[in-house]
């Protein structure tokens, strides 16, 4: 089976959740539980479960639904196959262009189409999802302004910077509400890493569940726009971090830290909740700033 590229990420994300939640061969796999936990609609659910079906991980029963296979630990070699299936080629050389400088501010379609080697319709389906992430937007004709990014040392401390002044002041929120199912899922998940994820894990699967903390903390604050900055910080994250987890050792650090985040969200302390947070991202932010790991040509 051929899968779309929106479909590769469904059936990537479903091996990642099962592979956090430590899911045993033989556990129920509910469509409608994962659309909404990946954010999509049932249907690439669904041609993602079938073609998990095809290579061994899942089974189908036709009156009950989808199942697990086989223990999810046991699917390291499934989940390191789909990550290592490409996003949009088109989309990832246009991020590898500007973050090297090989693309100016300012662009035209035509340019793009010459110099890609593509057709109009292509380009503007990378260039729209582009503008979805937020570091590209239109402009006058066919033209198209590219906006600040995450391409330097400096860039990357300053986002931790943003993201230092909005996290904490989210928890502390007159809104602010956990979700109980979401907590204790979150809780197993940073405690999968800690015990040993960290090692096995894929770069993409330790980014996204480092994602998923942190964008569910602020859909938990009630603020729209804080949600939407977080989201977006992520979309320029993304970009940058899916090829940096090779020194692994920091994101057990990481999820220790997210686990004592959530334990004081449990426990309704939400001034150390906010105060943990704060600690987390400037020691990220450090290490970032001592190791420059990101930005390897950084002065």
């Amino acid at each position: 089976m051929n899968l779309s590229q929106l479909q590769t990420r469904v059936a990537r994300e479903i091996v990642a959740l099962a592979r956090l939640d430590a899911l045993r061969a033989g556990d129920h796999l509910a469509e409608s539980v994962l659309a909404e936990r990946i954010g999509v609609s049932r249907s690439p659910v669904n041609v993602a479960l079938r073609y998990l079906v095809e290579v061994g991980a899942v089974v189908h029963d036709h009156n009950r639904g989808f199942f697990l296979d086989k223990d999810a630990a046991d699917l390291s070699a499934i989940a390191q196959e789909l990550s290592q299936e490409p996003d949009d080629p088109l989309h990832l050389k246009i991020a590898e262009d500007r973050l090297s400088g090989a693309l100016p501010d300012f662009v035209t379609e035509a340019d793009m189409m010459r110099q890609y080697n593509v057709a109009r319709s292509a380009l503007r389906k990378a260039l729209s999802r582009i503008q979805e992430e937020g570091w590209v937007e239109r402009s006058i004709g066919h033209g198209w302004t590219f906006l600040p990014m995450i391409d330097s040392a400096q860039a990357y401390e300053e986002s931790y910077l943003y993201r230092t002044a909005l996290e904490p002041t989210g928890l502390l929120s007159p809104w602010f509400r956990a979700d109980p199912v979401e907590l204790a899922a979150l809780r197993r998940q940073q405690r999968a890493i800690v015990d040993g994820g960290y090692k096995t894990m894929t770069p993409i699967e330790l980014f996204e569940s480092n994602s998923r903390f942190h964008e569910t903390i602020a859909k938990w604050s009630g603020n729209r726009f804080l949600v939407q900055s977080i989201k977006r910080m992520d979309s320029l994250r993304r970009l940058v971090e899916y090829g940096q987890a090779k020194d692994r050792k920091p994101r057990q650090e990481q999820a220790i830290e997210h686990l004592a985040i959530l334990e004081a969200i449990a426990a309704q302390d939400l001034l150390k909740a906010a105060g943990l947070m704060r600690e987390h991202l400037e020691g990220a932010r450090q290490r970032k700033v001592r190791s420059k790991s990101v930005f390897k040509s950084a002065a």
